[in-house]
């Protein structure tokens, strides 16, 4: 990859989710949170089992050749060559399946689980899928426009914000559709926002400035603005349905 020689650490920007509570819902053994978790647990193991040099045949420094091929490149879009065709387009799918560590990776999950089961209870499987893929986007979008630096980024941490933007939106809707006030209705909507802001500035500090907040912007963006469609768009028996759907 023409601009880089070697790529900077991934884990100098890999972006953390937010911290959410209990897990809710049905049980988390649904098939949309399966594929997920399998999906960006395996890179990771296979990632760990070569830096611990439990992996015999893995090529030298892996890690750092997955990230050439995986994480997102903001000089791909600019005059960089790729190493392979499509590489630009498909970097702003393929950096939320790759992870900085193992505790990244943790974090994540565990967000990934606590949040995906109450949106697939609301949503279903498959606009819950939409939903996260969407969310994925987003965070990929937003790091484009505002990143300035050629730091790779990688992480799930743009689908969560993207989720927790979800999990906002289906509050504030309950709330709207039984008839709380609406000053109430505000209180709980800007505390939400608020609580998400302060979370990534602690975290900035935290890290040392070393955080792809443009990433979780734009995944919460992302996250809004698709939740804004896909929940307009279930009928009463579809939710019904969703709400039925065993783990």
């Amino acid at each position: 990859m023409s601009g880089a020689a070697s790529p900077p650490p991934a884990d100098q920007r890999a972006d953390q989710g937010p911290a959410q509570g209990p897990a809710q819902g049905r049980g988390w053994r649904q098939p949309a949170l399966i594929v997920l978790l399998i999906l960006s647990i395996l890179p990771e193991a296979a990632l760990q089992a070569a830096d611990l040099g439990l992996w015999s045949g893995a090529p030298a420094r892996l890690r750092q050749l997955v990230y050439q091929y995986g994480a997102f490149w903001p000089g791909l879009l600019g005059d960089w060559k790729p190493n392979y065709p499509g590489q630009p387009a498909l970097m702003f799918l393929t950096y939320g399946f790759l992870h900085a560590g193992l505790w990244h990776l943790v974090l994540n999950m565990m967000t990934l689980v606590s949040l995906g089961q109450i949106l697939i209870e609301r949503l279903g499987q498959r606009r819950f899928l939409l939903l996260y893929t969407l969310s994925i986007l987003g965070g990929a979008v937003g790091y484009a426009l505002m990143s300035t630096g050629i730091t790779p980024m990688v992480g799930a941490s743009g689908a969560l914000f993207g989720l927790a933007a979800g999990v906002i939106v289906v509050s504030i809707t309950e709330r709207i559709d039984s008839r709380e006030p609406g000053r109430l209705v505000v209180r709980a909507l800007t505390l939400s926002v608020l609580g998400l802001i302060a979370l990534n500035v602690l975290m900035y500090y935290v890290m040392g400035g070393q955080l792809a907040w443009e990433t979780h912007l734009g995944g919460f963006l992302g996250g809004w603005l698709a939740i804004s469609v896909l929940d307009r768009s279930i009928s009463p028996g579809e939710e019904a349905g969703n709400r039925g759907e065993s783990g």
